[in-house]
């Protein structure tokens, strides 16, 4: 039991047209328009929608959304949720249908204190992606939309709460610096969730990044050079992480937060074996101004 894949994130942002220029120049994203509604869908591959934008005047992630296979586990998922003293309340239809989903539910993580749902039934598009630009697409499907990362105040207790309710697994460890991470899958992708722990200036409960993958890598290459021209502010150069072996560079959002573009991450196979790292790059990765 537990969740299959990362679905869809929602962000409340006060830079609308920053985000709007971000999704769609760099990542290519397909801007879907909402009816009496100035919020925003962003679609990136068969799925109606993966990324959404409301403009609220703030900051903040407005919802992480974890899907599950089929209505019988999320109703025995809800049902353990519940157990464990859990407040999960059953999504409206009008949530439903502007989350795209058949069923949705929706609670804040005792661990982060992020607004979570879990649903089932995804919309499906019967046209095909029509990317903002040229791009070859992205690696998604039963694999999820990417990874989050969050910091957290009691690593161990957040772990246990992936592994033990949410069906997490653990991929690997990177300790290095003053950081402290344990990255977990849910399905072939090397991970889908990565935990940090809380230090000085990276509080608990604040969003660090998403990663989205991209099938290609040219396709990273000229968003790198994209993020260049319009001036958007790079975090992280170009390299390769030492446990997953992501290709990609960090750029940072109008929102403050991260977005990793990647390519060529390896996934978790029967034979994988836990490992600790002592730094997350094998090459390049270097912070910008460090």
């Amino acid at each position: 039991m537990g969740v299959d894949s990362l679905g869809y994130v929602a962000f409340n942002v006060s830079t609308f047209d920053k985000w709007r220029e971000l999704l769609v120049k760099v990542f290519g994203m397909e801007e879907r328009a909402r009816v009496s509604s100035d919020a925003l869908d962003f679609r990136l591959d068969e799925y109606h929608h993966r990324i959404s934008l409301y403009p609220t005047g703030e900051d903040s992630v407005a919802v992480i959304g974890w899907e599950v296979g089929c209505p019988d586990r999320l109703e025995a998922f809800v049902a353990d949720l519940r157990a464990r003293g859990v407040e999960v309340s059953a999504g409206s239809r009008a949530l439903c249908d502007e989350r795209k989903v058949k069923t949705v539910y929706h609670y804040t993580c005792p661990m982060i204190g992020c607004p979570t749902e879990i649903y089932y039934g995804p919309l499906v598009s019967n046209t095909p992606f029509a990317p903002g630009r040229g791009v070859t697409g992205y690696k998604t499907g039963a694999l999820g939309l990417g990874h989050v990362v969050f910091w957290v105040k009691d690593l161990p207790a957040s772990l246990a709460f992936y592994r033990e309710v949410m069906g997490f697994d653990i991929s690997d460890y990177i300790a290095w610096d003053d950081n402290d991470a344990v990255f977990l899958h849910c399905n072939p992708r090397h991970h889908t969730l990565a935990l940090m722990a809380e230090a000085e200036g990276r509080p608990a409960g604040a969003f660090q990044h998403l990663m989205v993958e991209s099938a290609s890598l040219d396709d990273v290459g000229y968003g790198y050079d994209i993020v260049r021209d319009l001036g958007i502010p790079v975090a992280i150069e170009p390299g390769k992480h030492s446990n997953d072996h992501m290709q990609s560079f960090y750029l940072k959002s109008p929102s403050g937060f991260w977005i990793e573009y990647g390519f060529g991450g390896r996934e978790i196979g029967p034979d994988w074996e836990i490992k600790n790292y002592d730094q997350p790059m094998l090459w390049g990765h270097r912070m910008v101004g460090a």
